[in-house]
């Protein structure tokens, strides 16, 4: 859906583009060769790509290819590898001195059983690269804890365990998206639920965008090295902000229908901007 709206604030400008889909691309490592059904991504052929992949690894090594071949990409690897990784944003976050949620990282089911005792109940477990809050566990106890654990073994699943302190939430978190140096919305995502993601069911409505708002939202992509960024907030029962998670590829249409702003056109703006940019470095100018 947000892929579409896109395509159609790029034709509502007159830009040319071309869809890419990595899936037809081969990328010839240690040349700059490049094969498939659309072979675009060549920086004598286009100026930036906007990368929109869902799969975390495919945006991931794409971005990187093609920032190996010259070309522009939106985002940067280096954004997409912070994002994209629980345990990097929460690193990140916390280097730039970003408010945060308390975070562990355990690598055995015994030191995350004793590093949820000291950390006290309840906490969330997460899987360190996931979306739309799939595998996410709120555990309320220890034996909640164990049984989780347990099943997370029994799956194989190797990844260290992400462990976050739980955040009482006033039935609702905020979202904003930053687009460079602007916050363009804030919205609140409200739910009976603990997790408040649109994807599972949560629904937005309008948020002011306040200083406060604004200045973490700016600080979180800048941590990130992040240009097109949703920045997930978290309001503490004292009226403190902490940056939750940051998304790379960020979904829209529920801000859309909360704000009524032209999302995809101040995207599409920001691309055109940088691709301008790209043509004068090229060109010496």
């Amino acid at each position: 859906m947000e892929e579409k709206r896109i395509f159609q604030a790029l034709q509502e400008r007159g830009v040319p583009f071309q869809r890419i889909d990595v899936r037809n691309l081969t990328f010839e490592l240690g040349s700059s060769g490049l094969s498939g059904s659309s072979t675009c991504a060549s920086h004598a052929l286009c100026d930036v790509v906007l990368i929109r992949c869902l799969s975390h690894t495919r945006a991931l090594y794409a971005a990187r290819m093609l920032d190996e071949r010259g070309v522009r990409t939106v985002n940067v690897h280096r954004a997409i590898a912070s994002c994209g990784d629980k345990v990097l944003t929460s690193m990140a976050l916390i280097e730039h001195g970003v408010p945060t949620p308390y975070t562990a990282v355990a690598f055995s089911q015994a030191t995350a059983l004793a590093t949820m005792e000291t950390m006290g109940y309840p906490v969330v477990v997460k899987p360190p690269v996931g979306s739309w809050g799939r595998l996410m566990a709120k555990l309320n106890d220890r034996e909640a804890a164990e049984a989780v654990l347990e099943h997370k073994r029994a799956l194989h699943q190797d990844d260290p365990y992400y462990v976050q302190r739980y955040v009482e939430k006033p039935g609702r978190d905020i979202r904003t998206l930053v687009v460079g140096d602007e916050t363009v919305y804030a919205v609140y995502r409200h739910s009976s639920h603990w997790i408040t993601n649109t994807a599972r069911g949560g629904e937005t409505s309008i948020c002011p965008i306040t200083p406060q708002i604004n200045n973490i939202s700016q600080a979180a992509a800048r941590a990130v090295d992040g240009e097109i960024v949703a920045v997930d907030l978290l309001e503490t029962r004292e009226g403190r902000l902490l940056v939750n998670e940051i998304n790379h590829t960020p979904e829209f249409h529920g801000a859309v229908k909360a704000t009524e702003l032209d999302v995809p056109g101040r995207i599409v703006d920001y691309v055109v901007q940088a691709a301008s940019e790209q043509v004068r470095k090229r060109e010496g100018r």
